[in-house]
């Protein structure tokens, strides 16, 4: 069953509560400590599409343009009320939507990536996608982790060809849905 990108992100919950976490749209409210938290050359290092230096000036460009745009469906990630990372859902015609995600720095390690994740993966699902796909690279065993920890499989070895990542190697990571 294929559903498209626009179908399938009408079906996507705006908010997802969890245990400990709070997925929602993000908003300018959160952009002062995006800005904060993204403005850092760990994080930089293994995402493909997060500029540096990070201003708040990116954080509104994300919030009003990318965010919910046509390809893209992202959530905040709120513990205790505050805003500690972004996940969401890149949507390309023809491919399965590609799971993102990024945490500041001083909340890896906590289980937050694989709390959000596996709430991410679960709305995606009922959504109706038939799966999801990931690329991380080879060295992020962290993210390797807990992308297999969310159902992923690794499927191959590649070169980035886009973003900053471009001419790294990354691991080709999908999670297949049951569609009975």
């Amino acid at each position: 069953m294929t559903i498209v990108a626009t179908a399938l992100k009408d079906r996507l919950p705006t908010a997802i509560r969890t245990a400990r976490l709070v997925l929602a749209a993000p908003t300018l409210a959160h952009v002062p400590e995006m800005a904060v938290l993204a403005n850092n050359k760990a994080i930089h290092a293994v995402l493909s599409r997060l500029p540096y230096p990070y201003g708040e000036s990116d954080g509104r460009f994300f919030v009003e343009t990318i965010a919910r745009g046509d390809s893209e469906y992202a959530w905040a990630i709120e513990h205790d009320g505050g805003f500690i990372g972004v996940m969401g859902l890149h949507m390309l015609p023809g491919r399965l939507p590609e799971l993102g995600y990024w945490l500041g720095e001083r909340h890896w390690g906590n289980g937050f990536a694989t709390e959000a994740g596996l709430a991410v993966v679960a709305a995606a699902r009922t959504a109706g996608a038939a799966g999801l796909r990931s690329r991380v690279l080879l060295d992020n065993h962290g993210s390797r982790k807990v992308l297999k920890k969310l159902g992923f499989l690794e499927v191959g070895e590649d070169i980035d060809t886009s973003g900053t990542l471009v001419g790294r190697k990354v691991m080709q990571m999908r999670l297949e849905f049951d569609q009975r």
